[in-house]
């Protein structure tokens, strides 16, 4: 596939899931597999944007995930808060603004700060945009959004979908064109509910971790070959 093609997706979602059981088929510990994951989407999000989609979102940790063990969570936190440190002045040399979804409530100061940084750093870049959903889950955001129409006590016959999206975590990316997800599992866990309300899916068997450029293509493929209906 070329970055000339055309019907192509403005906006990719990618639910990352698999990777513990990545590493797991190969002797390796779950840490391994969340830190091979977060290469994978570096790697799958910037061959995105050389094609010149202009948004990619990624679920890496929902509210959810705070149920599994303390010590997973704490390496999660590690590995997130390095990507927004370390990492993330890479993904600033290739132009990439990177934006951060989510609640707050729950992360450490250690993180916010981070996160803030990360975002200032890459505030005015414009070759593509990666959105980070973090601590995110769909129904939180829809519950937030609510909460912060009333109050600022918006009048009932102002609010329509358009002032709704005004409200949410990232009010500035437009609808969802495609999500892909990896591992086999055919659902999508609260990620992005009101912005996939039209999206086309795309269930893939492999593991996170082993989703490769070709994969990312493929899936391109089959998108571009579909019929898009909006109710119609």
């Amino acid at each position: 596939m070329t970055t000339t093609e055309t019907n192509l997706p403005t906006h990719l979602g990618l639910i990352l899931d698999g990777n513990r059981r990545w590493a797991k088929e190969r002797g390796l510990k779950p840490f391994e597999g969340h830190r091979r994951g977060y290469l994978r989407l570096r790697e799958i999000a910037l061959a995105a944007f050389d094609h010149k989609i202009k948004y990619v979102s990624a679920f890496v940790f929902s509210t959810e995930n705070w149920n599994r063990s303390t010590k997973e969570v704490t390496y999660l936190m590690d590995l997130l808060n390095w990507v927004a440190t370390s990492e993330i002045k890479k993904l600033d040399k290739k132009d990439i603004k990177v934006i951060f979804l989510g609640t707050k409530v729950g992360l450490s100061q250690k993180i916010i700060k981070s996160i803030k940084k990360a975002e200032e750093l890459t505030k005015n870049n414009k070759s593509g945009t990666l959105a980070l959903c973090l601590n995110y889950g769909g129904q939180q955001e829809l519950s937030d959004a609510f909460s912060k129409i009333i109050k600022d006590k918006i009048d009932t016959k102002d609010i329509n979908p358009k002032l709704i999206n005004k409200y949410l975590y990232g009010p500035d990316l437009p609808p969802l064109d495609l999500i892909i997800r990896t591992s086999g599992e055919q659902r999508l866990s609260g990620f992005m509910l009101w912005q996939a309300a039209y999206a086309e899916l795309k269930f893939v068997l492999k593991n996170w971790p082993a989703f490769t450029v070709t994969d990312l293509d493929d899936a391109l493929k089959d998108y571009a070959s579909r019929k898009r209906r909006f109710g119609t």
